[in-house]
C-alpha cells in the first residue's frame, strides 16, 4: 500500500470510530434525560400528594379552631363554665 492509501484508511477507521463514539455518547444523553424526566414527573406526583395533603390539614385546623367548637369541647369534656358575675367587687381607692 501506498503512503497515501494508509493515511486515507487511517482516517476513515478514525472518522468510524468518532461516529461510533459520538452515536454511543447520543445514546447515553437520551437515556439519561429519559431517566431523570421519570424522575421528574415523581417528585411532581409527589409535590400534588403533599399539597393535596396540606390543603386537607388546613381544612381540618380550621374546623377543630372553629370558636364554638372549642366552647363546646371545654363545656363538654373538659367541664369548663364561665365564670358567675356575681362574686364579683369593685375595690375603689
Amino acid at each position: 500500500m501506498s503512503r497515501s492509501a494508509s493515511r486515507t484508511s487511517l482516517g476513515g477507521s478514525l472518522m468510524a470510530l468518532a461516529i461510533v463514539a459520538s452515536a454511543l455518547g447520543l445514546i447515553y444523553s437520551s437515556h439519561l434525560c429519559r431517566e431523570l424526566y421519570a424522575e421528574l414527573q415523581d417528585l411532581e406526583t409527589s409535590r400534588w400528594e403533599l399539597e393535596e395533603d396540606y390543603s386537607r390539614l388546613l381544612l381540618e385546623q380550621s374546623t377543630l379552631a372553629s370558636p364554638h367548637r372549642v366552647a363546646t369541647t371545654a363545656h363538654e369534656t373538659l367541664e369548663m363554665h364561665e365564670p358567675e358575675l356575681s362574686p364579683e367587687r369593685v375595690v375603689q381607692q
